[in-house]
């Protein structure tokens, strides 16, 4: 390493030290000295130009997801910085770690409105785990080491770093430049539950008569799903997830109950939530969603609660015991309890409960998938989909239209992080520039990226960037010519008195196209299979525009809508 260092070398230096390889970002001109940086000493880190900031902190997000690795997005002043803050407020509220780098004026100029001004270090503070903008050079590799330090620790969550433009071409001594190894992937540094409070945890689920597990997306942050399911089979207990815990254990699982709750839930998994006498809450903050705004678990049912945030516990159920540390090595002590107990561990008959409740929703659902009816119902697309796609494929849905329908019937062969939706904010838009972080993070695997006409509008201009990449994804659109959730919540709670929810249709098929997307429009449900066959076997990006049922005259699996 050599003597001479600035501060944007070192910024891309401790990236390097941090083991980044992908940043997503859009240039601009406070930026300039960044991405001279990355071109002269960013050799090892691909640079992913996106057309839209918003969209870069999709794609990091996407990409910490799958990868168990931060993800980087970054943006310029002004505009950028503002344009970058949905996606890390999403991170953050769903425990992944995505840092976003957005540059600055100069120091120098602040205060004498300088085009593109803006505070954004009170902008990012209340909507990041950690924040700072830097204000000397030298404090550039300390700030880098705190932001990742921040981010894989504890509870998982986005950073953010400012780095004014005057700075970036300060001088950093290069002996300052190192990280910690710990902290290139999350979560790091975990930490144990106490032994007493497992003990109990394990006293309160032995004594129980009908069990639930409920999972949320901490099992599968802290790969704990291996002792997730020697848990489940050991005492058969059935268990049920949120929309973020797909893949707390396969759907194969013999006590894989599916997803509960308002969205993706359906009448007979609720029937498992309101049944249960305990209810045992893992990595799962018991949410408005998974309870269905809070109707279970039922006045009496007792709460045992596993969590790595001390936040959440007893925030909304008065709580019998309280597991606070990883779910991992959570998991793994209540296991070694179980294997010391040896006498008295009861089993729970969970997967002939969920055989039972399961056969009955799958028959609904597949009677629904059979119809010829036109527009095309959206059972018919997750059917066809859970025939035709590879077991490792990585789906992406925005919280729209696809999202319950999904949720509740799509079978996911293997544990993991196979199925990415942003449940925290729920923002349209997410899922198609999301799937190229995901794309980039599990190239190998088939990445399918699912949303409605309306989420497609928001972010389409990405489509350039998933041609340019020649990103191996395949685009579901549901088209129906709305904005089908409020739409269907007008429906419901306002006596179907509509209003401005409705937009001119339009040829997704043809706009993809344009961008040099190969693409199909499908209206008739028996062209469906086919279609889709070609679409996911093409060795590109494709697009499939589904003429579909509107949500308000459909079966969606959604407990209640809005009110």
């Amino acid at each position: 390493m050599t003597n001479k260092m600035n501060g944007a070398e070192a910024l891309v230096a401790m990236l390097k030290a941090h083991d980044v390889q992908h940043i997503f970002g859009l240039c601009g001109d406070t930026s300039l000295p960044f991405y001279d940086a990355m071109r002269s000493h960013g050799s090892a880190i691909t640079h992913v130009l996106t057309r839209d900031e918003r969209s870069a902190t999709y794609m990091a997000d996407a990409y910490s997801r799958v990868t168990g690795r931060p993800g980087v997005a970054e943006g310029p002043s002004g505009g950028g910085a503002t344009y970058i803050l949905p996606g890390l407020i999403e991170a953050s509220e769903s425990s992944y770690a995505v840092l976003g780098i957005t540059t600055d004026i100069s120091v120098g100029s602040y205060g004498k409105y300088p085009l593109t001004e803006v505070d954004q270090a009170a902008l990012m503070r209340p909507l990041t785990k950690w924040n700072t903008v830097i204000v000397q050079a030298a404090h550039i590799p300390r700030m880098l080491r705190a932001a990742f330090r921040a981010m894989t620790t504890g509870r998982a969550g986005a950073a953010h770093l400012g780095l004014p433009y005057d700075i970036q071409y300060d001088p950093v001594d290069p002996a300052d430049i190192w990280a910690d190894p710990k902290h290139r992937s999350y979560p790091a540094y975990p930490q144990a539950p106490e032994p007493d409070a497992v003990d109990a945890a394990m006293e309160a689920i032995l004594s129980a008569k009908s069990p639930l597990i409920v999972c949320g997306g901490g099992v599968v942050i802290a790969g704990a799903m291996a002792d997730l399911a020697r848990l489940a089979s050991r005492l058969d207990i059935p268990v049920a997830t949120s929309i973020s815990g797909q893949g707390a254990l396969a759907d194969s699982h013999p006590q894989s109950l599916g997803v509960v709750g308002s969205n993706g839930g359906t009448d007979e998994t609720w029937e498992a939530m309101e049944g249960a006498d305990l209810v045992v809450f893992m990595g799962c903050r018991a949410g408005s969603t998974t309870t269905a705004r809070w109707e279970a678990p039922k006045p009496g049912a007792r709460i045992v609660h596993f969590d790595n945030d001390p936040m959440v516990i007893g925030a909304n159920y008065r709580t019998e015991v309280g597991v606070v540390g990883d779910l991992r090595l959570s998991l793994a002590a209540l296991n070694a309890a179980l294997d010391k107990r040896r006498q008295g561990l009861a089993t729970f008959g969970g997967a002939k409960a969920v055989a039972h409740l399961k056969g009955r929703k799958f028959a609904w659902f597949e009677a629904l998938a059979k119809s010829s009816q036109a527009p095309i119902r959206p059972e018919r697309v997750v059917a066809t989909l859970n025939r035709l796609l590879p077991e490792d494929a990585t789906i992406l849905s925005d919280p729209g239209t696809s999202c319950p329908y999904f949720s509740a019937y799509y079978q996911q062969p293997l544990a993991g992080r196979f199925f990415i939706t942003n449940r925290a904010h729920g923002a349209l838009g997410y899922a198609l520039s999301a799937s190229l972080g995901a794309w980039y993070g599990r190239p190998s695997s088939k990445t399918v990226a699912l949303m409605g006409d309306g989420s497609f509008g928001f972010t389409c201009g990405e489509l350039e960037t998933v041609t340019r990449a020649g990103a191996n994804i395949t685009y579901i659109v549901f088209s129906n010519s709305n904005f089908g959730w409020i739409k269907a919540s007008q429906m419901a709670d306002k006596g179907a008195r509509y209003y401005n929810v409705d937009f001119g249709r339009v040829d997704h098929a043809a706009v993809a196209a344009a961008y040099g997307v190969k693409s199909w429009r499908v209206e008739d449900p028996e062209k469906l299979d086919s279609v889709l066959k070609e679409a996911i076997a093409h060795d590109g990006p494709t697009l499939v525009d589904v003429i579909s049922q509107p949500l308000e005259e459909a079966a969606a699996p959604v407990r209640r809508w809005m009110g």
